[in-house]
């Protein structure tokens, strides 16, 4: 579904990816596990175009994503939940979790809402309430819920976990272990893999921007 091959990627002329490579494949999940610094955000804004590789390769479901330009990432059917949230705080709950909706005119909102709400039904609860206002953790779940509406096929995870209640990390635990056997593939980056150590089927080290060791089932 995902091939990511020998990515090298430049931020401020210092390279934060040094050939980095790794695969997920159809309906599989794949942890993405390295210290803070390593790597994991570039790779990730970089399969969503915000970060444009120097060299290497991004194919996505038999699509080069050099070719497409940011906004046809999503339209693809990829979900980002980024480590900082990125909701909107002014918006709604519900508001947010269907900007990405607005923009894929392939999607009914309808549909993607009542797939969120069945998957996370807290939410439906808190749906009215304005981003702001929610703690760090309820924050995680809308941005899983926006990830979810637009992920059709891949859902990229950056730190799921980070800076989260226990309680709602393993609520994001059972939700994210929930998609096992579903044809979404998921890659989810961490520092390390204790939340979703077994619901992964594969994992890739990553230090300084390059494989360190990869192991997959």
């Amino acid at each position: 579904m995902l091939q990511i091959e020998d990515l090298h990627v430049a931020i401020q002329s210092v390279e934060a990816l040094r050939g980095l490579s790794l695969s997920v494949g159809n309906g599989g999940m794949v942890g993405l596990v390295g210290r803070n610094g390593a790597g994991k955000t570039t790779l990730m804004r970089a399969v969503m175009g915000h970060l444009k590789p120097s060299r290497g390769r991004i194919v996505f479901d038999g699509h080069d994503l050099a070719a497409l330009p940011p906004h046809a990432r999503a339209a693809l059917g990829i979900g980002y939940m980024p480590e900082d949230r990125g909701l909107v705080p002014e918006l709604t709950v519900e508001e947010n979790i269907l900007v990405p909706v607005w923009v894929n005119k392939s999607l009914h909102e309808a549909d993607r809402l009542a797939l969120v709400y069945r998957v996370l039904p807290e939410l439906q609860e808190m749906r009215a309430r304005r981003a702001l206002l929610l703690s760090g953790g309820q924050q995680k779940l809308v941005a899983l819920a926006r990830a979810l509406a637009v992920g059709t096929r891949l859902l990229l995870l950056d730190e799921p976990f980070e800076g989260v209640a226990p309680v709602l990390s393993k609520r994001l635990s059972e939700v994210i272990g929930g998609l096992k056997g579903s044809e979404i593939s998921v890659l989810i980056a961490q520092s390390d893999l204790n939340h979703s150590r077994r619901i992964v089927d594969g994992e890739v080290v990553i230090e300084r921007g390059a494989n360190l060791a990869r192991a997959s089932a």
